[in-house]
């Protein structure tokens, strides 16, 4: 996980009572999650766009689905990160040069290459998440925690229906 020092990251003025020490380390746990929320999203969209065969639709639709669902996420991760008092790091060249996530191979074509490839970035995807529900956890920022686990839940019920269109 990503960690910040206080001689790099200037925070905003908040009346949140965290303390800056961990309101740093928060903002950069967030941040590396936003990149990979950001990331994961745009690997959907891709598959959205140039999934081909025969279950096209079905797969289509739940694509575009699965991705709106994830960029709930990535707004709900930048705010908390602004809340705290720090800079949401949310560009899209942001987010590729930060993400912890594998690149998406362009020349995928079916169904079943896209939701393999899904699967493998949904399931590293979620084990970042549980990680930094502890990290969160740890430092005491219960809300942080909390939101991590909320998204937690919702990624591995989306990593159980792409995994049975393979099993």
């Amino acid at each position: 996980m990503a960690t910040a020092t206080k001689s790099k990251m200037k925070l905003h003025s908040t009346s949140i009572d965290i303390p800056q020490d961990v309101r740093e380390q928060m903002i950069a746990l967030l941040n590396q999650q936003l990149a990979d929320t950001f990331d994961l999203y745009s690997q959907v969209k891709q598959a959205h766009w140039n999934v081909k065969g025969m279950d096209f639709m079905q797969l289509h639709e739940y694509f575009d689905e699965l991705a709106e669902v994830i960029q709930e996420y990535v707004d709900e991760v930048a705010e908390r990160a602004t809340a705290l008092g720090g800079i949401a790091m949310g560009t899209a060249r942001m987010a590729a040069s930060n993400s912890s996530l594998e690149e998406m191979n362009a020349d995928l074509k079916t169904g079943e290459q896209f939701v393999r490839a899904l699967v493998g970035r949904m399931a590293d995807y979620a084990k970042s998440t549980r990680e930094a529900i502890d990290t969160a956890d740890e430092a005491g920022d219960i809300s942080t925690s909390d939101l991590f686990t909320e998204i937690s839940r919702a990624v591995d019920k989306h990593l159980w229906f792409l995994e049975a269109h393979i099993q």
